[in-house]
């Protein structure tokens, strides 16, 4: 299909405004240029993208998936110029990274004051996404570099190895689980737990084995951080399964108790994810290695 990205606005200007007339005034078109725009959309894709209707138009199925794409190539347009203005007024680099709960929410907010306190002209775009989302990210180019642990599927990309990740579960002190060394991930979905919010990857994880089991989880609460699951099991409203660096700092604060997971996946293998390290710009191997020197520190 041959459209620009005027066709493209003006399209989803009508599928807002169910009217032709209006959105051709919105786009600042003759209604006789914005009737034509459409025409040669719908005849260059062989199926009817709207049904004209008495008082204005209605998208068809076809015409549903049409306004997806064409908001998705309107957004990426937005964010090239936006880029590019970037650019412009002297940015020197742009890392996209795609990755999971943990790295998002635990460890690179200690890793990344550091690296862009020393690369001033470098941003980073960084967005939490699902393992099997991030790999396929960065195969598809949208994402330069991703952060995955556990089993998964790495799609032919290069993977480094850089730490090693253990889950574990926090408890009040006095409560029941308290006093054992061990247990089973099973033996915890009996309690009111404290999540990770909708959507995160370490809540979709658990929640995948709870189902398996026949024995959902008993949610009182799904937050956007690991210290502040740990500030409420501290407070006595649930128990709670996070990565072991994240109880190690508030076993005190919180007067926690940490009780080691007898599960085989509560060890997972943390891996940076990219097409081909050789070929990355040189501020994004910066990224790469800074988050290696950090774990090469401890």
């Amino acid at each position: 299909m041959q459209f620009d990205l005027t066709d493209l606005r003006l399209f989803v200007a009508t599928a807002e405004e169910a009217n032709l007339t209006r959105a051709a005034a919105r786009q600042h078109l003759s209604l006789a240029a914005a009737s034509a725009r459409i025409k040669s959309l719908e005849e260059q894709a062989g199926l009817p993208l709207f049904v004209r209707e008495a008082r204005g138009v209605r998208l068809t199925s076809p015409g549903e998936a049409f306004l997806h794409h064409a908001r998705e190539v309107l957004r990426e347009a937005e964010q090239l110029k936006r880029d590019l203005q970037e650019y412009g007024a002297g940015l020197r680099g742009h890392v996209r990274v795609f990755a999971n709960t943990t790295a998002v929410t635990d460890f690179l907010p200690e890793i990344l004051p550091g690296f862009l306190a020393a690369n001033p002209r470098v941003n980073v775009d960084l967005q939490e996404k699902p393992n099997a989302d991030i790999a396929r990210g960065v195969l598809d180019a949208r994402a330069d570099i991703g952060i995955v642990a556990g089993a998964v599927d790495l799609l032919g990309l290069q993977a480094i190895h850089f730490s090693t990740d253990r889950l574990v579960l926090v408890v009040p002190r006095g409560h029941r689980f308290a006093r054992r060394k061990r247990i089973a991930f099973a033996d915890t979905l009996q309690d009111d737990m404290v999540g990770m919010h909708h959507g995160s990857t370490l809540q979709s994880f658990l929640q995948q084995h709870a189902e398996r089991m026949g024995k959902p989880m008993r949610l009182r609460i799904q937050l956007a951080s690991f210290d502040a699951m740990c500030r409420m099991v501290g407070g006595g409203v649930g128990v709670a399964i996070v990565p072991e660096s994240a109880a190690r700092r508030n076993l005190q604060p919180m007067k926690l108790v940490q009780v080691e997971l007898t599960d085989a996946w509560r060890v997972r293998e943390r891996y940076i994810l990219v097409r081909d390290r050789a070929t990355l710009p040189s501020y994004a191997q910066a990224l790469v290695e800074a988050l290696l020197a950090h774990y090469r520190a401890r």
